[in-house]
């Protein structure tokens, strides 16, 4: 409910002028199937998949991209010209573009990574870690048994720290993601403290409502560079609109003031 794509997509369907419109539908886990089924007969072109649906949809969907297999999680779904629906996940290129726009300089091999969560949304950040070239990721999660999921899929770069550990687990890091919904409006802050991580780590949130959650504002308060999660969904929604229209937006500095100016300052 809180989600900025409808006025993101929306934008982008004016701007080249497409007749159509992007809809928010709450869909509860036990309907996703016969929602995703919904989409060819009702008209739709494609849609993106949030929490909880990532993982579940790779079961449903007619054809599965390397991308999104690889993962075990898609984010993105389109409908073919014969009603098929084909997946793939835009989370791996947007959360990397939306780094690399707003902090050119970043590497992930410039020492270690650690990942909060273990859900879809992590999954690909591990995956695009990995593909930039991490060399050590900490993944931590309340639930380990996922978190060690995770790490068997992903190979050797990822240790599974405990959850009581976490906080150690900021020793030496150079890079920090939040990818749970802990910080969202309607959230607990993440419980997590940052005197072991050094000051000049990157720290990166994927939550975007708020713009600077309670983790992004305890780091820049400590003088960590900062990246929020707006420019991911963003670089997401360029890359849906290439699958979807065959039409490749950009991420402007125009566009990202019009969807910040949406979202509410505290």
């Amino acid at each position: 409910m809180h989600s900025r794509s409808p006025a993101l997509h929306n934008y982008f369907f004016k701007q080249y002028r497409v007749a159509g419109t992007y809809v928010p539908l709450a869909i509860r886990p036990e309907g996703l199937e016969a929602a995703l089924r919904a989409l060819a007969p009702l008209g739709f072109a494609g849609c993106n998949l949030t929490i909880p649906h990532k993982e579940r949809a790779i079961a449903i969907v007619d054809e599965v991209d390397a991308l999104a297999r690889a993962i075990g999680a898609i984010s993105c779904v389109v409908v073919r010209p014969d009603g098929s629906l084909w997946g793939t996940n835009n989370d791996v290129h947007g959360f990397a573009r939306n780094i690399l726009q707003q902090r050119p300089a970043w590497r992930a091999d410039e020492g270690p990574a650690v990942v909060i969560g273990a859900g879809g949304g992590a999954r690909a950040i591990v995956y695009s870690l990995v593909d930039h070239g991490a060399r050590e990721i900490r993944l931590t999660n309340r639930t380990r048994e996922r978190a060690e999921t995770v790490a068997r899929e992903f190979g050797s770069a990822v240790h599974v720290v405990n959850w009581d550990d976490r906080h150690r687990a900021l020793d030496g890091a150079a890079t920090l993601v939040n990818t749970t919904s802990q910080g969202m409006v309607g959230q607990l802050p993440l419980d997590l403290d940052l005197a072991k991580l050094p000051a000049n780590a990157l720290v990166i949130d994927i939550v975007y409502i708020p713009l600077e959650t309670p983790l992004l504002a305890a780091a820049r308060r400590r003088g960590n560079p900062t990246v929020d999660g707006l420019g991911m969904l963003l670089h997401q929604a360029c890359i849906a609109w290439k699958y979807w229209f065959n039409i490749d937006p950009e991420v402007t500095a125009g566009l990202r003031a019009t969807i910040e100016a949406t979202i509410p300052k505290s």
